[in-house]
């Protein structure tokens, strides 16, 4: 009898592990999913792919497996409608369209790599796209930022429109309205509903469902608002296939579905629970068009998705409405759902599998991976599986959070010593920590780094009420919660307290900012194009978000001592700790001169930093080799602030004036 000798142990200062995991696992052979669709056992998504600047590609799976590219190279089937886009291609049996992101164009895809343009070229952005095939058109929403608009409007200007599929002509059918979305036609096309919201309002603010006739010569004719208001979010309207009208609304303090009948709203879901006994809130923020939730099966029963504990369910209910039970699935993050007959098909991950494109047929339960994010399924002895916590933050209330212990079995830590934390947090800020398996996280896990991703009050999933915390109580309670979280970590004994860092995107990037500014918890942290002065936000960033501070912060001009109180960039002396910035020069929601602004003001002070400025990046990176930089930045970063040298070989950061930081301390 033999025995396979394991491998020794190594003793390795927390961060300085060396990982399985490479940092290049972030983008090689890497895809970002979207827009899945399905008909006729024939599979549709969008591949957001690295290699090609991150651009997005349509393609095809047809039954036989074969996996056909649909949009040719150097094309980018994106919306920037609302600048954040979504619902960018429509797939209608032979007919196939796609927004071109460099023009905002729609084109038709007539047949593999092969496009024509349908739109006129104007300044013109289109996305929610419903084929109207009676008439021969599609409806969608076009945000006009033609010139002699801008100058006209002082922004651009949202409608709902029809798209001639003969000419590509554009007719207006409602206007007036600061946002339309969601543009659905009844099936017998004789009614159409859609969602219109003015500001200062978020859709989750409060915006409102129409319905009106559609006239025989495709006008819009009588009309009435059926649910919604100025202060009640509801969302994604839809018609099951004989004529009722459904949509999701939160009347009872979580987002529920409704169906219109007789003409009143009946409540699906007012009883819907998960297996543990968590209340449900079915749908997401609506941050960008074309979300789906929810849809209906062949016997008129619904599966949706619903949020409860902190993760998400996917739950099936019968015709009548009463909700009948859980489905077992092992994924914790649901997205996209798509429907063919019996199959539902989706994009999932779990804490142990990264996100795939997922066919599920209802009936017998099987589940069948179409294609997966990445060329392989990492290592589960190197995965830390996210542990849910939730902690006593400011006010006696309770947050919550994800907490990722290092965990690297070829590795052990001196007897003593604690590992450095990373407090991270969702952007949005209405979004909710992510519980499936995230890349990043098990980089700095597997080499020895704890993380904390905060759930902060005014995060979606645990109801009307937690997400309202932070109504003008933006960069109050976010950072409260995340300070608390921290705290809370090094308390308990898990963490090192002296070594806490906080990282974060946009609006976790201000959360970010604020921290370091404002509170005295974390020995550095790390910007991705965050917000520094709430006051050039407003005046500089795009439309969609053109008021949004209003509900976060509060009324401006009225307020505007409290939104300087609460920009870091107006008190840099009380910035403590070194910190690192990384921007995209074409970020039209957070503009460059707000991080400019941060790293001169670390300059003026002398404090240690880095910045870093990608050509061709706007919000969020999307190219490999940014990608990948920006990780290597980061841990060289923590480094050299926390003491550790990684065992990853890479160029490290000239982080400014650490040497004579360290010398003053």
């Amino acid at each position: 009898m033999t025995t396979t000798a394991r491998p020794s142990i190594v003793e390795a200062p927390y961060g300085a592990w060396s990982s399985p995991l490479e940092i290049s696992r972030l983008t090689d052979g890497v895809r970002f999913f979207g827009e899945n669709r399905a008909a006729d056992g024939v599979r549709w998504w969008l591949e957001g792919r690295p290699e090609e600047s991150g651009r997005q590609v349509l393609v095809r799976l047809d039954q036989d497996g074969t996996i056909t590219r649909l949009t040719p190279e150097g094309f980018n089937v994106r919306s920037r409608v609302h600048e954040y886009g979504g619902a960018a291609s429509l797939v209608e049996g032979e007919l196939i369209v796609v927004s071109d992101f460099s023009t905002g164009r729609l084109q038709r895809v007539l047949r593999p790599e092969v496009l024509q343009p349908l739109t006129p070229d104007k300044a013109w952005r289109f996305a929610d796209l419903e084929l109207d095939a009676s008439r021969n058109r599609l409806l969608g929403i076009r945000e006009d930022h033609e010139p002699d608009t801008l100058k006209r409007h002082g922004e651009a200007e949202n409608s709902l429109v029809a798209i001639s599929l003969t000419d590509g002509s554009v007719t207006v059918l409602a206007e007036g309205v600061d946002f339309y979305a969601a543009p659905r036609r009844s099936p017998d096309g004789r009614q159409l509903a859609w969602l219109q919201w003015r500001h200062p309002n978020m859709p989750w603010d409060g915006m409102e469902l129409w319905l009106a006739d559609l006239e025989a010569d495709g006008t819009i004719g009588a009309q009435r608002r059926i649910a919604g208001s100025a202060t009640e979010w509801v969302s994604q309207p839809r018609w099951s296939a004989d004529g009722v009208l459904h949509f999701l609304a939160e009347p009872s303090g979580f987002m529920g579905l409704y169906r219109w009948r007789d003409g009143q709203a009946e409540s699906l879901t007012s009883d819907a629970r998960d297996d543990d006994g968590n209340e449900i809130d079915f749908g997401h923020p609506d941050w960008v068009f074309g979300i789906v939730t929810y849809g209906f099966l062949p016997d008129g029963s619904i599966v949706a998705i619903g949020r409860g504990g902190g993760r998400d369910r996917l739950i099936r209910g019968a015709p009548d409405g009463s909700w009948t039970r859980e489905l077992p699935v092992h994924w914790t993050e649901m997205f996209g759902l798509a429907f063919d007959g019996w199959h539902v098909v989706m994009r999932g991950a779990s804490p142990t599998v990264p996100t795939e494109v997922v066919d599920i047929d209802v009936r017998t339960l099987d589940q069948r991976t179409l294609r997966m994010s990445g060329p392989s399924r990492p290592d589960p002895a190197f995965i830390s599986t996210g542990e849910p916590v939730a902690f006593p933050t400011t006010g006696g209330q309770i947050a919550y959070g994800i907490f990722y212990a290092p965990l690297n079995p070829a590795h052990r830590a001196p007897d003593g010593d604690l590992p450095p934390v990373i407090v991270t947090s969702h952007g949005g800020p209405t979004a909710q920590a992510y519980t499936g398996y995230a890349t990043t996280y098990q980089l700095f896990t597997s080499r020895g780094i704890a993380v904390l991703d905060v759930d902060y009050g005014g995060s979606t999933g645990y109801g009307q009420a937690y997400r309202k915390r932070l109504n003008e109580q933006w960069g109050i309670v976010d950072v409260d919660d995340c300070v608390a979280g921290a705290r809370w970590l090094a308390e308990q004994g898990r963490v090192d307290g002296s070594r806490m860092a906080i990282r974060g995107g946009s609006a976790s990037g201000y959360t970010t900012l604020c921290a370091i500014t404002f509170r005295d918890a974390f020995a550095a942290g790390v910007s991705y194009f965050g917000i520094g002065d709430l006051e050039t936000f407003v005046k500089q960033t795009h439309k969609f978000e053109s008021r949004y501070l209003e509900s976060l912060v509060g009324s401006y001009p009225a307020m505007k001592e409290r939104y300087r109180e609460r920009s870091p960039l107006n008190f840099p002396e009380r910035i403590h700790c070194p910190a690192l910035i990384l921007q995209g020069a074409e970020d039209r929601i957070v503009p460059p001169a707000q991080a400019e602004q941060i790293v001169d003001a670390l300059w003026e002070r002398r404090l240690p930093h880095a910045y870093l400025l990608y050509p061709g990046e706007d919000h969020g990176f999307r190219s490999k080799d940014n990608i990948i930089r920006s990780f290597e930045a980061e841990l060289s970063f923590y480094g050299q602030i926390f003491g550790f040298e990684a065992a990853d070989k890479f160029e490290p950061l000239e982080v400014k004036f650490l040497d004579e930081w360290e010398a003053r301390q």
